[in-house]
């Protein structure tokens, strides 16, 4: 069980660092419940799972099943202690900034329940961007974010309904598979060959991913 520290929403911004005009990245903590719900495609939906959250860049973010994105706060203290700087919560792009609970070691097709009738199912990991990168600011960074591997994970609507900070994250249904959102990063960025070990996860891997991991498995059966 992990509770939620803090709900951030990001409004539209001017974004240097991609052809996207305007970005979201710049999340900041809001008081009182949220509402969150199923934003639909990414192109032509609603952008993020949260009202109130701007999406910016609908081609490679947001949609279904990208709806939300958490990251914990032991992650962000032990960046702003290598970096030795300030990172509030909301700054690494992230909606729900968690703690007491390892989002990244969280199952593929796991389902968190948060409030009276909030249930999100962790879907893939975050994928550092040319946003990310700029709007960090650090050299080399997304290499540098890539090899901690700790990435956060995405989350789809299951059940819409409310989150606000203090909500506590109660896993209500995890798989028998042992396919981390972790393991999904490590395969799809520096470590290829993991990529058959992911079809352990079945339908609960994105299609995208699982396309990815059986051409790679032909590369190897070869």
């Amino acid at each position: 069980m992990g509770q939620i520290l803090s709900v951030n929403v990001g409004r539209a911004e001017p974004n240097p660092y991609k052809s996207a005009k305007s970005t979201g990245i710049g999340k900041r903590p809001v008081d009182g419940p949220v509402e969150v719900r199923a934003p639909g495609p990414k192109r032509g939906g609603l952008g993020s799972g949260l009202v109130g959250d701007f999406v910016g860049d609908t081609q490679h973010h947001g949609g279904d099943l990208q709806a939300v994105y958490a990251f914990q706060r032991e992650d962000l203290d032990a960046w702003a202690e290598r970096l030795g700087r300030e990172l509030p919560n909301g700054f690494f792009g992230e909606n729900l900034t968690t703690t007491g609970m390892d989002v990244n070691e969280a199952r593929v097709g796991e389902v968190w329940q948060m409030g009276d009738t909030l249930r999100l199912q962790v879907t893939s990991p975050r994928i550092p961007c040319a946003t990310f990168r700029g709007w960090m600011g650090e050299r080399a960074w997304a290499k540098t974010f890539v090899a901690a591997g700790r990435p956060g994970t995405y989350l789809s609507v299951v059940v819409p309904g409310a989150v606000r900070a203090g909500d506590e994250v109660t896993v209500v249904h995890r798989p028998e598979h042992d396919v981390t959102a972790a393991l999904v990063f490590r395969a799809t960025t520096t470590e290829r060959d993991l990529l058959p070990q992911l079809l352990a996860a079945g339908d609960d891997l994105e299609p995208e991913i699982a396309e990815a991991a059986r051409e790679r498995r032909l590369v190897v059966l070869d």
